[in-house]
């Protein structure tokens, strides 16, 4: 007998990862792969949309043509800040534009003096002001500097929504793609902001549609439930929603350390803002105010030179264990209140190497650096209710930075979170009730309390 499965295309800007779940979220089918990027007009890399969308076709067609699965459902968990644009008969009209590419001077100059300045757009989008990242200004780019095929667009799609639209043939807007520093969604006002209406460019969004809406569509005969996509950030912290309802703060860890509180829907205040603060919203269109921080990449940047420095392979910082007689020479960075955080890399950049004995001890000062920043980073949203903090991703399995995280929150409870494929799982819970009529699994997320050991447990 055939495996009842949902089907989940989860699109990162390297990786594409296509997966099967079983109606226990268990994942019976995997494939990965990485397309070769192809370049725009301006000779600028970008995604390849005919190859990722073929990619797509082919397989769930081989699924589809695979007897061990019956599909339910499918749903799309992808990267943001990036649209489609289609004309009246469903053909894209540009390349997928990649969302680091450079955004005009001129025009950036023009769009805030028009509309109020950086500040104020900020704060009522809450969306930094980051350039192409700002999903919207890429539209408003379009509309000034390619004004004949501006006129063209019938449809402007988020990238996840496009993803559905292959399958479901249906052009809709969701708001995990629109909330997410895109500058167009007023937060306090719960609509478009002002400057999308008078550039009419509202006008180029289809209705918007509930993160759990689902389109029944027949594929190769048979009948589907298609989603309709959502933001990856997003979908990630879905699995947590579900499965702790007391207020937490999820660090998703990667490249950006990038701290989420779903119990936090204040407005956007200005020092948030200047800190790399932001909002996202959530599948049940909620604000979850985030903060962010370029840790990974100082972490990756770092071990480099500590790992030449101290002769030592690249990825030695893996066995480097939680030590109480290191950590006494750097706690008094947790007093450091002059903390730049977003970008800006931590106050190591000012050590010498020369100055630490080993590379264990350098390494602590390293993190213990980093853990100034993410404790500020933290703060920053951290809201009364909030009594437990969950991270994944990379330094969930780091043992200094950990156990400084839980030295630095004494009164929280601070845990290792393991769930594999959180986002695309988490696009998969979203419409569970649509195509899975048992009881939500409990097993998903593994998670261990962090508990610094002293003295004479050591």
């Amino acid at each position: 007998m055939s495996i009842p499965v949902i089907a989940i295309f989860d699109l990162g800007k390297t990786n594409k990862k296509f997966f099967l779940f079983n109606r226990q979220y268990e994942t019976v089918y995997e494939k990965s792969i990485v397309l070769e990027e192809t370049i725009d007009e301006n000779g600028e890399e970008c995604e390849d949309l005919p190859v990722l969308t073929g990619w797509m076709l082919k397989m769930l067609k081989e699924i589809l043509e695979n007897k061990l699965f019956d599909i339910k459902a499918i749903n799309f968990s992808t990267y943001g800040a990036s649209f489609v644009y289609l004309d009246i008969s469903g053909n894209t009209l540009t390349p997928l534009y990649n969302y680091l590419k450079k955004y005009p001077e001129l025009l950036h100059k023009q769009f805030y003096q028009q509309y109020g300045g950086e500040k104020k757009i900020s704060l009522e989008t809450s969306s930094p002001v980051l350039g192409s990242l700002n999903s919207g200004l890429q539209l408003y780019r379009l509309k000034y500097e390619k004004p004949e095929l501006f006129r063209k667009i019938k449809y402007a799609l988020h990238l996840p929504q496009y993803t559905s639209y292959l399958f479901s043939g249906k052009p809709v807007s969701e708001m995990t793609s629109i909330g997410c520093h895109t500058s167009l969604w007023n937060f306090k006002e719960k609509g478009y902001h002002d400057w999308v209406k008078a550039e009419n460019l509202a006008d180029l969004f289809p209705h918007i549609l509930p993160s759990d809406t689902t389109h029944t569509v027949k594929i190769s005969n048979i009948s589907i439930k298609v989603g309709i996509g959502l933001h990856d950030s997003s979908a990630a912290l879905i699995p947590y929603l579900f499965h702790f309802p007391e207020p937490f703060i999820l660090i998703s860890t990667g490249t950006w350390c990038i701290s989420l509180n779903p119990f936090n829907d204040q407005p956007l205040t200005e020092k948030e803002l200047m800190n790399d603060c932001l909002c996202y919203m959530s599948f049940r269109q909620k604000a979850v105010k985030a903060s962010r921080l370029f840790a990974g990449h100082e972490h990756e940047e770092t071990v480099k030179k500590l790992a030449v420095h101290y002769k030592k392979k690249p990825d030695y910082f893996k066995e480097v264990i939680f030590r109480k007689d290191l950590i006494n020479q750097v706690g008094n960075e947790f007093t450091n209140s002059q903390v730049k955080l977003g970008t800006h890399a931590s106050s190591f950049q000012f050590q010498s190497l020369n100055n630490f004995a080993s590379y264990e001890e350098a390494y602590h000062q390293f993190i213990a650096a980093v853990m100034v920043q993410q404790k500020a980073s933290l703060e920053l949203i951290m809201t009364e209710s909030v009594q437990h903090i969950y991270v994944d991703g990379g330094f969930s399995k780091n043992s200094v930075y950990m156990n400084l995280l839980a030295l630095a929150f004494p009164a929280l409870n601070v845990y290792k979170a393991s769930l594999p494929q959180s986002s695309a799982r988490g696009a998969a819970l979203a419409i569970h009730e649509s195509w899975n009529n048992d009881v939500f699994p409990r097993h998903l997320i593994e998670v261990t309390q962090i508990k610094p050991k002293f003295d004479e447990e050591l």
